[in-house]
């Protein structure tokens, strides 16, 4: 290392004056060693960097008396100050501070700015100091640079001598120990200011959040918390210090009456849950003394967490009266329309899973006499009357609403049967016919109810609300306080209803079914994967029945399990004739799982036709979930075991498709043709179908487009990667011998193609010849 020895006299001294400077054998290793570990545990210490440095100069100039030392650090525009000068003038010190890096400015900044060290016999620059080195007999200075592990220069170390002369071997191993230990000091001097710095200003955010922040450790044990944090749970900030576990500060909190307002053990079940989470999550609790928290957590790789805790007790407050306002009618504090009208959507959603619904419209007789007679307060108090005994006529699950003035009327949802809604309207009529005694006056108030049955009176909200409301008006019309359904041959329907039930009964017992097949096509291979069995009951009289007329009936009556049993055996057995894997599909009845008895009647149609289980597919819908869907789903598994394959029909009509895939694994899922349909009139249904067969590739899933009718479905379907499809494109169910004769045709084709004379392809063609009776199929 070259460094910049300086002649402050600007010339020679006597050299009789000599003081012999001491040798490197004069000091041991020992006391070098010592230098060392005195500076490192003052640094370790934490000592203040000007203290460090002073240790240094003494401790160098014990070690060489000859020599007198100074340290210089750089601040951050390049000017240096001094740290430590302890044997250098005072004026001469302070004369230092604020010294340019530069070549003309002495042998300090010369050697900082060149950084590399610089040998000056006559040097000008020290104009500006030499009077007072001169005065204390220093005649030169040896200056070396202090560098970062980067070569940065920041700072300088110096020896000053009373001669000119060359460093000695002892003071050049000296400086090889000094400089290191120097950046090691101002290094970390500037980290911990920074550190503190960062610290400062960390509290002053903390101290000054409008949220509260608690940070714990993987033990549980408290890290940091603000004062917010304190201010929202009353609690003292010294009672939650640093290591103080989450059980002590639920502990603290309960006894200051604001704890959560569920049990303290299932509070921290909740914590537990919350921490194995490896994503952020938001929670919503409520303190046993009103407030409302909003938490936010965020885990940590330690399986501690840092969490904010907002409290949104107001906000909340009026967010729900926004709700409130916007949803229920401020006189009475019955659902609105817009409510109203949402419950109706949800019920109609229903009514295609076996769940009817009706609406009620009612009408207060003679409402605008007792306004004109007895004052509109009065109206108002006979208004909210009603609606307090209409509430009491109803369940829980049904819903009242106010329309306008003073019609009312009432969702019944979860009906069986539609003589339900008269026997309601009865009740109903029968509550408001007692007196209301208001402000000393009796009013009756007489009503009529107009009666609308989903979803034969209407599949719209609009639709159903309208034709209730036409019945009523003819039960107005026809008599004031009675009720009227909207359609007048109610009772014919029903009696055709019976009708029905009875000749079902006896096709069960006469098993006069049959099945059709409507195969389902991999894209991919270009070959027929597997065959839907459809369920087809041609009446003695009437003909052929559909299945959307009296499948519902059969699961009312429960004659679906006996009928789902006989096509679990007649697919099976015609599945054994079909060339392997071609799978079979069969769908099952949310009737027949509460049976309890259709993992048997599988295995037993099974080993009936000995069919591979790995060759039957079982099609579910949602609704079977939404109904005592543990039990349900322990059923699909023990199907699952016995090998056969699970899909998901109807998928995306339902309220929680993303939540079954999550609680069972299936096989399949059926993309429902409402989709398909869209697909070229709906941008929303192209993305809605990309969407669902992503998700599908994401879970190993298959999936499969129902309702396939044209070739624009299929390419778009192709295009965005479907597995399956099925659809009148390809083929409209057809019956067992023409599945059959699907397998046959295949064969010839692909005979024809191994003899080169044609390709081995599916298609509508190839199927239409399959199909089509004997002796008018045309030619392969």
């Amino acid at each position: 290392m070259r460094h910049s020895l300086v002649d402050l006299s600007r010339a020679g001294s006597d050299q009789s004056d000599r003081i012999r400077p001491p040798r490197a054998n004069d000091v041991s290793p020992s006391a070098l060693h010592a230098l060392q570990c005195d500076v490192l545990e003052a640094v370790a210490a934490g000592h203040p960097l000007d203290r460090v440095m002073h240790l240094l100069c003494r401790r160098v100039e014990q070690l060489a008396p000859a020599v007198v030392c100074s340290v210089l650090a750089m601040d951050d525009q390049g000017h240096l100050y001094p740290l430590a000068a302890p044997s250098l003038p005072e004026d001469y010190a302070d004369a230092l501070a604020g010294t340019q890096v530069g070549a003309a400015i002495g042998s300090r900044g010369s050697a900082a700015v060149h950084h590399r060290c610089i040998d000056i016999n006559a040097d000008a620059s020290w104009t500006l100091f030499e009077a007072s080195p001169l005065s204390a007999g220093l005649r030169a200075c040896w200056s070396s640079p202090i560098k970062r592990r980067d070569g940065q220069v920041i700072g300088t170390f110096a020896f000053y001598y009373r001669r000119c002369r060359p460093p000695t071997a002892l003071e050049r191993r000296i400086v090889e120990i000094s400089l290191p230990l120097c950046a090691l000091a101002i290094e970390h001097h500037r980290v911990w200011s920074r550190l503190e710095l960062t610290n400062q200003r960390f509290d002053i955010a903390l101290s000054n959040m409008s949220q509260g922040l608690c940070f714990f450790d993987g033990a549980q044990k408290l890290i940091v918390a603000n004062r917010r944090y304190s201010e929202i749970y009353g609690l003292a900030p010294a009672s939650i210090g640093p290591g103080t576990s989450l059980q002590e500060i639920v502990d603290l909190r309960i006894a200051a009456g604001s704890g959560p307002r569920m049990r303290a053990g299932a509070y921290l079940d909740w914590r537990d849950t919350v921490r194995d989470f490896d994503t952020p999550s938001d929670t919503v609790v409520e303190l046993t003394n009103g407030r409302v928290i909003a938490i936010h957590h965020r885990p940590m790789p330690d399986f501690g967490w840092v969490a904010t805790h907002e409290d949104v007790t107001e906000r909340k407050r009026v967010e729900a009266q926004i709700v409130y306002m916007a949803r229920y009618d401020a006189l009475t504090g019955l659902p609105n329309r817009v409510l109203f009208n949402e419950k109706m959507e949800q019920a109609l959603a229903l009514t295609g899973r076996g769940q009817g619904c009706a609406v009620l419209c009612l009408d207060l007789d003679h409402f605008k006499a007792v306004n004109d007679t007895y004052g509109h307060s009065i109206g108002d108090a006979l208004l909210k009357g009603v609606a307090e005994r209409l509430a009491a006529c109803v369940r829980e699950v049904d819903t009242i609403t106010r329309l306008g003035g003073d019609e009312f009327a009432v969702l019944l949802v979860g009906l069986d049967r539609p003589e339900s809604a008269g026997e309601l309207a009865q009740r109903i009529a029968r509550s408001l016919s007692e007196p209301f005694e208001l402000d000393s006056h009796s009013i009756v108030a007489g009503l009529s109810v107009g009666i609308a049955i989903a979803p034969q009176d209407g599949n719209t909200p609009d639709k159903l609300l309208k034709n209730a409301d036409t019945a009523l008006h003819r039960a107005k019309q026809d008599e004031r306080g009675s009720y009227r359904f909207f359609e007048p041959e109610m009772d014919a329907r029903l009696q055709a209803r019976m009708a029905l039930e009875r000749d079902l009964r006896q096709a069960v017992r006469d098993e006069a079914f049959e099945l059709a097949f409507q195969p389902v096509l991999n894209l991919a291979a270009n070959a027929i994967c597997s065959f839907e069995a459809l369920l087809r009951w041609r009446h003695p009289t009437r003909g052929m029945i559909s299945p959307a007329e009296f499948i519902p009936l059969a699961e009312e009556t429960g004659l679906i399990v006996p009928i789902g049993a006989w096509v679990l055996r007649r697919a099976c057995a015609e599945a054994k004739n079909w060339p392997s894997p071609v799978k079979v599909a069969v769908n099952l009845s949310v009737v027949q799982f509460k049976s309890r008895s259709l993992v048997e009647t599988v295995r037993q149609a099974l080993a009936a036709s000995d069919l591979p289980a790995t060759r039957l597919e079982l099609e579910i819908t949602e609704s079977m979930l939404l109904k005592n869907s543990n039990d349900t789903l322990a059923m699909l598994h023990e199907l699952r075991d016995l090998g056969a394959s699970i899909a998901m029909d109807d998928f995306g009509t339902g309220y929680s498709s993303l939540s079954y895939l999550r609680s069972f694994p299936f096989d399949k899922i059926k993309i429902d043709q409402s989709f398909i349909r869209d697909l070229s009139k709906k941008d929303d249904s192209v993305a809605i179908i990309r969407a669902i067969v992503s998700l599908g590739r994401s879970l190993g899933m298959v999936t499969t487009a129902e309702g396939v009718e044209t070739e624009d479905q299929l390419a778009q379907l192709r295009r965005e990667g479907c597995t399956e499809i099925q659809g009148y494109l390809f083929s409209r169910p057809t019956s067992a011998e023409n599945a059959r004769r699907m397998f046959a045709a295949a064969n010839n084709n692909l005979a024809a193609a191994r003899a080169g004379t044609a390709a081995v392809a599916w298609s509508p063609a190839l199927v239409s010849q399959a199909t089509a009776p004997a002796g008018r199929r045309p030619r392969p």
